[in-house]
């Protein structure tokens, strides 16, 4: 590997990151520069009642719709009207529709927000899930010889600066010894991970569930393995451009999303059996058994009343994405807004209240 293909990595994700936030999300930087800061909005207390049913909000979070369809009746509905459930998971897409006005609520991991905020795009976050058990799988290409963690030395790993996958992959070198100049980054979106396993553009990706058991039970018999990642994932997050909490309305319909979506969390868990086949067997298509496997390695929901953990958590995020050359530093303390603090927590029994 020569020393400018040891830089490239980190300069190549900035680029293609600022380029696509850039071409996909002008239409949104007028508003979002004019938009009230956190700082601001933080110092004003948050406005009490439910939201007007008329008050309308563009939500991404796939997971809560199919929770809310599977659940029915044992979850109240949101009090407040969603427009449209936005059909995008993933940070970069998440930021792009963001910046673009088409989006108000998303729920990402911590990454997508340190990302927003490298770039000067000024939104918050509202609520905190944790999940203390790993969330990825690495998943390698047929033909290749990894074993385990430290046979990445020297591979191709498909990387995502601006998502969770990033994120795991950047703790998995650190724990393993293994300088990020020793492997070589191919930065893709995670939407391509797959793609690049299967055509032999990467040898090993991050992946999780249910697309790496779908993966390997197609790829097995040709030599793809599944190694379990050792680092969690540990932050859910739920998260707003700053603009929307410029609006009482919009305040108090962000709230009620937050109380849905705790709900839609713990209503999976308890309903397990349900949940496994609504999800991974009728729209995810895998089979019983297979369910039946991933969900034993499933997190039992946590919320904390206190986010002092996941700030810093957040911050040492910060530091792997800085000590790659991604970013510069900053106090991760700036990307969450702890009038939300208690909300979720409110939204659950005790049960899931993060220790």
């Amino acid at each position: 590997m020569t020393d400018a293909t040891r830089t490239r990595p980190a300069v190549r994700a900035i680029s293609l990151l600022l380029a696509s936030a850039v071409a996909m999300g002008l239409a949104g930087c007028a508003s979002a520069s004019a938009a009230t800061s956190t700082t601001e909005l933080a110092a004003s207390p948050l406005p009490p009642g439910e939201p007007d049913s008329d008050t309308s909000l563009r939500v991404a979070g796939r997971t809560t719709q199919l929770q809310l369809e599977a659940a029915g009746s044992e979850i109240e509905p949101p009090a407040f009207t969603v427009a449209e459930w936005v059909n995008v998971s993933a940070g970069p897409d998440v930021i792009q529709a963001f910046r673009s006005g088409s989006l108000d609520i998303a729920s990402n991991a911590i990454i997508p927000p340190i990302q927003a905020h490298a770039i000067d795009f000024d939104a918050t976050i509202v609520g905190v899930l944790e999940r203390p058990q790993p969330s990825y799988v690495f998943a390698t290409a047929p033909g290749t010889d990894i074993a385990d963690l430290s046979d990445f030395r020297g591979k191709r790993i498909a990387f995502s600066q601006g998502q969770s996958q990033g994120d795991t992959v950047l703790r998995t070198l650190k724990t393993a010894g293994i300088s990020n100049d020793e492997v070589e980054f191919v930065e893709l979106p995670s939407t391509q991970f797959l793609t690049a396993l299967q055509s032999g553009q990467v040898d090993v990706a991050p992946l999780s569930e249910p697309a790496v058991t779908k993966y390997i039970d197609q790829y097995a018999q040709d030599g793809a393995v599944a190694i379990p990642s050792e680092e969690p994932d540990l932050l859910t997050i739920l998260w707003v451009p700053t603009e929307v909490l410029a609006d009482d309305e919009n305040v108090r319909a962000v709230r009620d999303y937050i109380r849905v979506w705790a709900q839609g969390q713990v209503w999976a868990w308890e309903n397990a059996d349900a949940w496994k086949q609504f999800y991974y067997v009728d729209t995810e298509g895998v089979t019983v058994e297979d369910a039946d496997r991933i969900w034993a390695t499933a997190n039992k929901p946590q919320f904390p009343a206190d986010w002092d953990r996941a700030v810093e958590w957040a911050q040492s995020s910060i530091e792997l994405l800085v000590e790659g050359g991604f970013i510069e530093d900053f106090d991760a303390e700036v990307l969450f807004d702890r009038r939300f603090e208690g909300d979720a927590v409110a939204a659950v029994s005790d049960e899931y209240r993060a220790g």
